[in-house]
């Protein structure tokens, strides 16, 4: 499908210009690309998604918590950004591989991580994060853009050995502006690379509103690098499905690399140390409020009689338990001694390296002599 290429003036024309399956309201909206990719998708598969990004909501809260209270030293919310992370992540095959930045709480859970790999590499213990091996993603990338280099450079390999799975990798509107982005574009395209490129445009690069990056729809770069692109509601999880279940079956097929841009919108700050409310026009959020994809989800299950209270109760009493269990697992966490950083670093000692210890040491002990 051909991207729009007019300039977006507003944030309602900007979301008239993304496909779409679910209306705000929650109304079922025909597509003919988009609907022969949800042909299966049953009111228990709804639910299910339903669940997955009330659950997502819950953890992502019980992070910003743990950060307020000196648990964890920073936390990247995700809160607006379910439909997205979750519709995307759950058209994913368990044999593909995944790139994310740092705000993608909602992929790794649809991999199946556990409550302690949300919160272990934002509390700076060992072992960083989840296992990568397991959950098949990649370690969370906090410099931007640069997990796109890595996701297709791994696609090559895919290419190379001429296995069936794709390189997925995840990235915000501001991270277009980087050139590693755009580099690893040119990449996948000039070698057909079997990759994914999944821009969450959540309308904010920190403090920079997308327009200043982009006048024109993000989506609309990528056929410029010969890549075909989808530009959806990212709060619709229904066409974020379906959209990735398009671009993972044009890669998957050899005909080389996709792009999907999501529209979506961060409810939160850009990470704890962020205050929103020093850049964001006022009446913003609660124009996206009005947008929520939950709530969105909830409205069109509620219409056909496939979602009531009680079913809401067992859902949110789910997404408590794995809050507190996410929760128990971070304060139960022992942290290696400081000069522990050292160890492992080498097979065997070091000269330069006990140097460095003792002169950290010195460093550590003279707190000590301050107090």
């Amino acid at each position: 499908m051909s991207p729009q290429t007019t300039p977006i003036a507003d944030a309602d024309q900007d979301l008239e210009l993304a496909e779409r399956l679910l209306a705000p309201d929650g109304t079922r909206v025909a597509h003919p690309l988009l609907d022969p990719y949800v042909a299966d998708v049953d009111a228990g598969t709804l639910r299910a998604l339903h669940r997955d990004m009330v659950v997502l909501r819950r953890i992502d809260a019980e992070g910003v918590a743990l950060q307020r209270q000196g648990q964890l030293g920073l936390w990247a919310p995700c809160q607006g950004q379910e439909a997205t992370q979750i519709g995307t992540a759950r058209a994913l095959d368990p044999r593909d591989y995944v790139f994310p930045s740092y705000r993608e709480t909602g992929v790794i859970y649809a991999r199946g991580a556990r409550p302690a790999d949300y919160v272990r590499m934002w509390r700076g213990e060992e072992g960083a994060a989840y296992d990568p091996a397991a959950l098949r993603v990649a370690p969370l990338q906090i410099i931007i853009g640069a997990q796109t280099l890595h996701a297709v450079g791994y696609a090559l390999g895919i290419r190379h050995e001429g296995a069936d799975e794709v390189a997925v990798t995840y990235f915000g509107d501001g991270a277009t502006s980087q050139g590693d982005v755009n580099e690893a574009m040119i990449f996948a395209a000039s070698y057909g690379a079997p990759v994914v490129f999944v821009c969450q445009n959540n309308h904010w690069a920190i403090s920079e509103p997308v327009a200043v990056q982009s006048q024109y729809p993000i989506a609309g770069r990528a056929p410029g690098f010969g890549i075909p692109s989808l530009r959806v509601d990212g709060n619709d999880v229904l066409a974020c499905l379906a959209a990735m279940r398009w671009a993972l079956e044009h890669a998957r097929s050899g005909r080389g690399p996709a792009y999907i841009e999501a529209v979506t919108y961060r409810m939160g700050p850009h990470t704890t140390a962020d205050d929103p409310t020093r850049y964001r026009p006022e009446g913003e959020l609660e124009y996206w409020r009005r947008r929520d994809p939950i709530a969105r989800l909830d409205a069109h299950l509620r219409a056909r009689g496939e979602l009531d209270d009680a079913q809401m109760a067992e859902t949110q009493a789910v997404a408590d338990a794995v809050a507190r269990e996410m929760r128990a697992e971070c304060l139960g966490m022992v942290t290696r001694p400081p000069l522990a950083v050292f160890d492992g670093v080498y097979a065997e000692p070091h000269t330069g390296l006990e140097r460095q210890r003792d002169e950290y040491a010195a460093y550590l002990a003279s707190f000590e002599s301050e107090a």
